[in-house]
């Protein structure tokens, strides 16, 4: 679990503020209350005969009325002047916290700067020096009766102290990752399902979809046991409160790929049960504020959907820049749900808004003329093919049967380690020796789209009742009526809206979501 210094450290990095602008913050905050938000001026725990947590229970529940005129420093920033006290309490009751809450107080803190306190702001965002940072919330915000130079030495000296530890982890080609987790947290669960620390740095974030309206106490709790051997690093309740459910900084078990985990930044979204799995706007916007917040602590300044699975595991993203991936790019699943996916792009867009980036997308190669791209799944009807100089003679399999397939006399592609050859089966394919890193090409006119379907034969077991038949693979075909739980024959795969993949019936009566249906 994160201790206040990390979380207090890593909401001021959040809010904009440079890292000497946080560590002279925090030095002064430390001299006033140790960092504890519930911290009550030593001098009166005796003279009102309460205890740090006995004063903060009393205030909370009423029972103690002078909270705002006893004159009592108490909280991060020993609020003491009556109007500020009242301020705070009138914050509290209205976000519905303590008033011992740390994120509670760190947002009051920073209304208040934001608010009658904008020159000391300023030069938290611009400070370069942790003394110059320092010396101006003691001066100007704290104000405290001893504002000697030997005061200043001391406070900036505990604002070094801070600037140290985590500043200096900061380390260029880490991704920036300060040795922390969000400051938005609200609940804390940590999962064991978890692979250590990272092996790559941060630089992608993938959303998921929960498949059901879960508290984040109740998400917290079905990643709890070992035998779940799934977790998460963030989750996201209905109400917009955050799980942490594993440390940033470690791998999570979350989209059915070690290479994404180990460098993206996992978060299970609550949602409706069913297609296209909608979240509430209070979700949606605390994706994006935690989209934002992930983005800052890791140094980077936008955040890029670029839409297509090859075009994102295939670019390398500039060091400024976070990309999204999605996990039914790795499973047989349509997570994180059409709802989401149709919005991945404004995600993106409203996340580097608020980091102040740029949103064009980097360039992409246009599709050919004959809408033909990589990965398209084509009908070759024969006639030439070439090869470059650089390549073994391709070697040309008619009505490709769908099992292994022998390059040379030592190397073998087998099924088992390719699946997605069985989407091939009854094609053409080409192939080289296995031996050279280009394979060729054929004339254009001797191929065509097919739809990016390819054919098949194996058997599905449906897993809900009353699954909608489409007249084509996706939502947007026409339906033509429902499919009882049973085993049913699949002759061809497409992909299409509404579903990772699916499925053509062998009965000719139209296509299936296959995200409903166990293989046989």
């Amino acid at each position: 679990m994160s201790t206040n210094e990390e979380r207090i450290w890593n909401y001021l990095i959040g809010k904009g503020l440079s890292k000497a602008g946080a560590a002279g913050l925090m030095g002064n905050l430390f001299a006033e209350s140790g960092l504890s938000p519930k911290n009550l001026q030593n001098t009166y725990e005796k003279k009102l005969g309460f205890t740090d947590d006995s004063y903060t229970a009393a205030v909370d529940s009423g029972s103690y009325q002078n909270f705002v005129r006893d004159s009592a420093g108490y909280g991060l920033a020993q609020w003491t002047f009556w109007s500020r006290k009242q301020n705070m309490l009138d914050f509290a009751r209205a976000a519905g916290k303590s008033i011992g809450d740390l994120e509670m107080q760190l947002d009051f803190l920073f209304k208040e700067l934001s608010g009658s306190y904008k020159q000391v702001l300023s030069t938290l965002k611009t400070a370069t020096t942790v003394r110059v940072a320092s010396d101006s919330v003691l001066l100007n915000f704290e104000r405290p009766a001893d504002q000697s130079e030997a005061v200043k030495v001391k406070r900036a000296g505990y604002g070094q102290t801070y600037f140290d530890r985590y500043a200096a982890a900061a380390k260029p080609g880490n991704g920036g990752n300060l040795m922390g987790n969000s400051p938005l947290v609200n609940y804390t669960k940590l999962s064991p399902n978890h692979s250590g620390k990272r092996t790559h740095a941060i630089d992608r974030i993938t959303p998921h979809c929960v498949v059901g309206q879960c508290s984040v106490e109740t998400l917290g709790d079905i990643f709890a046991p070992t035998s779940r051997q799934a977790s998460c690093n963030y989750g996201i309740g209905p109400d917009g409160r955050v799980l942490l459910c594993v440390d940033e900084g470690n791998r999570s078990w979350c989209t059915s790929s070690n290479a994404n985990d180990q460098r993206a930044v996992t978060i299970e979204c609550a949602s409706d049960t069913a297609e296209p799995y909608a979240f509430k706007d209070a979700v949606y916007q605390k994706l994006i504020t935690l989209c934002v917040d992930i983005c800052r602590r890791n140094g980077k300044k936008k955040l890029l959907w670029l839409g297509d699975k090859d075009k994102t595991l295939n670019y390398s993203p500039k060091s400024d820049e976070m990309i999204l991936t999605v996990h039914r790019w790795f499973a047989n699943k349509s997570c994180p749900g059409n709802w989401m996916f149709a919005r991945m792009g404004d995600l993106a867009s409203k996340v580097t808004a608020q980091l102040g980036g740029s949103t064009s997308q980097p360039s992409t190669p246009s599709a050919p003329a004959s809408g033909l791209g990589v990965g398209t799944v084509v009908n070759f009807a024969g006639g030439k093919h070439y090869t470059s100089a650089n390549a073994a003679k391709p070697h040309v399999i008619e009505e490709y049967d769908g099992g292994d397939i022998v390059l040379n006399g030592q190397l073998t592609m087998r099924v088992a380690d390719f699946p997605e050859l069985a989407f091939f089966k009854g094609h053409t394919l080409i192939h080289t020796d296995g031996t050279s890193n280009v394979y060729g090409w054929v004339d254009a006119s001797a191929v065509s789209a097919s739809g990016g379907s390819a054919a098949v034969n194996y058997t599905v077991r449906v897993k809900i009742t009353d699954l909608n038949i489409r007249s084509g693979p996706g939502t947007n075909n026409a339906k033509k009526g429902v499919i009882k739980p049973g085993v049913y024959t699949i002759v061809q795969e497409a992909t299409g809206a509404g579903a990772s993949k699916w499925g053509k019936l062998k009965s000719g009566a139209g296509w299936i979501s296959l995200d409903h249906c166990e293989k046989m």
